[in-house]
């Protein structure tokens, strides 16, 4: 467990974003992402950077694993599947609805206590699905049901009230905000509210990354260790068939690697390096590929990498061209070009 004392919350201020990836049709940038990057060493040293790493912003989902840790520290007693759906953005399939109705169900708790906002599956297929059987939204289809799951656990665990657990005052969130803090090693620079109704908080790219950085390199046993695996060994559980973010993990052994609403994403390998991306217009076509160039930037391999370094472009039903990181962040572009 961290014991160092969080440092100034970052600035609230008009990110300085630099271009991260070109949409190149025909040989000619066609488009521009703009966005930030950060690549922490081993030692946590920031070996690159890109763009503005230290505004105030808001990482959305991609801090919940270090909400889901700080739910540990706080007495979850949950490991393996239902942990991992506790940090998910999960895609509304049958098998992560059943995982949320469990972790209430080990509380003695129904759906009924769930205050996250109804929805459809977050996957495409999934959703056609339920539309065509005139299911409606729920709270349990809602991306986030895992985590607000999770949160009445920890309350109903620790006595705390629960039709209130979203308010940043409670006990619960209180309990997160410090573990954010801790883990981060910063002061919230904002608290405000996220899709799904729980507080979200403004930290900067930097502090995401250290805080990654901080649970998969937490000793055996402990409550950021126990997020890590099982996040690492339910990857589709966080996440869902066919997500980006699972073959990515399924690609790097023993990458942690969690998404965020408007393009953001964080990573990190078990000898603590990490990155930290941030896609200014909240794109998800380039969050990919610039996280990939970043995860080569800090040594990964980039033939592990190579299905996620690039975005075909079509053109008449065939590749006319591709969305790729800028050159200066992408480590393979010498290689190609020369």
């Amino acid at each position: 467990m961290h014991s160092t004392t969080p440092t100034d919350a970052p600035l609230i201020r008009e990110p300085l974003h630099a271009p991260v990836a070109h949409l190149v049709r025909g040989g000619v940038v066609e488009g521009v992402h703009y966005g930030s990057v950060v690549v922490l060493g081993p030692d946590g040293t920031v070996e690159f950077q890109l763009g503005d790493i230290e505004a105030a912003f808001y990482p959305r989902s991609a801090l919940k694993p270090v909400q889901a840790a700080a739910m540990v520290r706080a007495g979850l007693p949950l490991d393996g599947d239902l942990l991992s759906l506790s940090a998910a953005s999960h895609s509304g399939e049958e098998r992560h609805l059943a995982g949320a109705r469990r972790i209430l169900e080990l509380a003695g708790l129904s759906p009924d206590v769930l205050r996250n906002v109804p929805d459809l599956p977050l996957d495409p297929a999934v959703r056609d699905t339920w539309v065509r059987e005139g299911r409606p939204a729920s709270r349990l289809a809602q991306n986030c049901s895992g985590k607000h799951a999770a949160m009445l656990h920890t309350a109903r665990v620790n006595g705390w009230t629960l039709d209130d657990y979203l308010d940043p005052a409670h006990p619960l969130q209180q309990s997160i905000a410090a573990t954010v803090e801790d883990l981060t090693g910063q002061r919230l620079a904002q608290v405000t509210v996220d899709g799904c109704g729980a507080p979200l908080f403004a930290l900067s790219l930097h502090g995401l990354a250290r805080a990654t950085a901080a649970i998969v390199t937490a000793a055996p046993g402990t409550p950021e260790a126990r997020v890590a695996d099982a996040l690492r060994a339910h990857a589709e559980m966080a996440s869902g068939t066919g997500r980006d973010v699972a073959a990515l993990m399924r690609a790097v052994p023993g990458l942690l690697a969690k998404d965020g609403y408007e393009g953001v994403q964080a990573a990190a390998l078990p000898d603590g390096r990490a990155i930290a991306v941030k896609i200014a217009d909240g794109a998800r076509r380039a969050r990919v590929p610039v996280a990939a160039a970043a995860l080569a930037r800090a040594g990964v391999d980039p033939d592990a990498l190579a299905p996620f370094l690039s975005e075909p472009l079509l053109g008449g039903g065939r590749p006319v061209g591709h969305l790729r990181a800028v050159r200066a962040l992408d480590p393979t572009a010498a290689q190609r070009e020369g």
